[in-house]
């Protein structure tokens, strides 16, 4: 019997999983907007009680979203581990306050941007950044180019990991496992493969010409 094919990695560039709740219908630069209040709120408020108040409401909106939670934790274990360390650099710099601080806010920050993926359409977000970016126009950018870019490095990174895994499952199976050549090199020459087929797709429509 064939292994079956494993599931295309999903963290929180994309994640989106349909619904009918609130924050689903919610007008995607709404949503976007109340990203960005609540970073800069994140970041002026000070003590541990805030970011407690902070992963509060983040844990709200996840409820509310009625979003399964192993599509939105699935995308924060990566993130522990790193915060993790970082928690401890401050808790050893600055005392255990200012550690759980560190560590509460981003995770907060991180759920609340994968609520926010979870329940918004890739398309619907470029749409936003596309809008966004109107004002690039006086410098010679196209704002659909310059969303056309997002939406190509959003779709990059999965596309990165699941090569990576896939190539780690092909050196343990020749038992080189402990190599890195056998994992790194072959990622490579897919991703390059990878870029190029995308480079020829978007030359045969005619963008990133003059």
């Amino acid at each position: 019997m064939s292994k079956p094919l494993r599931q295309p990695w999903a963290g929180p560039l994309g994640l989106y999983h349909p619904g009918t709740s609130v924050l689903h219908r919610c007008p995607p630069g709404a949503k976007l907007a109340g990203l960005a209040v609540a970073g800069i709120a994140v970041s002026l408020a000070r003590g541990p009680v805030s970011a407690f108040v902070a992963l509060a409401v983040a844990v709200l909106a996840q409820l509310v979203s009625r979003v399964p939670w192993h599509r939105t934790t699935r995308g924060l274990l990566g993130t522990l581990v790193a915060v993790s360390l970082v928690g401890l650099y401050q808790w050893w710099l600055r005392g255990w306050a200012a550690g759980f601080e560190v560590v509460l806010d981003i995770v907060a920050l991180v759920l609340l941007a994968t609520i926010v993926t979870a329940t918004t359409r890739a398309d619907a977000l470029l749409e936003v950044l596309a809008r966004l970016a109107r004002p690039l126009r006086h410098v010679g950018l196209s704002p659909e180019t310059f969303a056309l870019a997002c939406g190509l490095f959003l779709r990059t990174i999965p596309v990165l990991v699941q090569t990576s895994l896939e190539a780690r499952d092909a050196a343990r199976a020749r038992g080189l496992e402990r190599s890195p050549r056998a994992v790194l090199v072959p990622s490579a020459v897919r991703m390059v493969a990878h870029a190029r087929a995308t480079g020829d797709a978007l030359a045969a429509r005619g963008l990133g010409e003059d």
